[in-house]
């Protein structure tokens, strides 16, 4: 069982605000009311999609999403960037592994604010578990969702560091503390399972 206190209290530490729902409703509705008037962007999130937000915030915001035919420029260029991470670290770290690069470099630089969904299946109890899961958890399901030709995909059961061509294991990045380049950084726990 995840202890969510000290997870929110390790990332407050790290400079990033967090807001705690008991449920996905609950999140996507604090968003949705949130989030108003302005320029949205985001990159491959199932956690995203399964919250509803990119059909909610578009009713009143401008949304891009190369899921809903904007390009990838269009999203890295707004005022809010909506993402997930793979794992994060009780101990207060948020990884996330990507294959373009769009969805690491937005949470990285750029944007006013970022908000990061994550479920309570992706909390880890410290980094190297975090990563663990990252790797041979989200990105093999990640893998085979894309229908993606590698060992990973075909068998479902961990990361082989493979050479396909269709990998999509391709950058990682850990955030430590609240990037520099992001104005306001929150990361919105959820108590239910969410994304991959």
């Amino acid at each position: 069982m995840a202890n969510i206190e000290a997870l929110r209290k390790n990332l407050e530490a790290n400079g990033f605000h967090t807001t705690y729902f008991a449920t996905a409703q609950e999140a996507a509705d604090y968003l949705d009311g949130k989030l108003d008037g302005r320029t949205i962007g985001m990159g491959g999130s199932m956690t995203v999609q399964q919250l509803g937000l990119m059909e909610r915030l578009s009713a009143h915001n401008t949304f891009y999403s190369h899921w809903n035919g904007a390009t990838h420029e269009q999203s890295a260029g707004a005022e809010v960037y909506l993402s997930s991470v793979n794992g994060v670290a009780e101990t207060g770290e948020l990884i996330n592994i990507d294959g373009t690069g769009n969805r690491v470099a937005s949470t990285i630089f750029g944007h006013k604010e970022l908000y990061l969904i994550v479920g309570v299946n992706k909390i880890a109890p410290d980094y190297d578990a975090a990563l663990w899961r990252a790797r041979n958890i989200a990105s093999p399901k990640n893998a085979q969702r894309l229908d993606r030709k590698t060992p990973c995909a075909e068998k479902g059961d961990r990361c082989y560091n493979c050479n396909s061509p269709e990998r999509i294991c391709r950058a990682l990045t850990v955030l430590w503390k609240k990037p520099n380049g992001i104005g306001y950084a929150e990361v919105v726990l959820v108590g239910e399972e969410l994304g991959l």
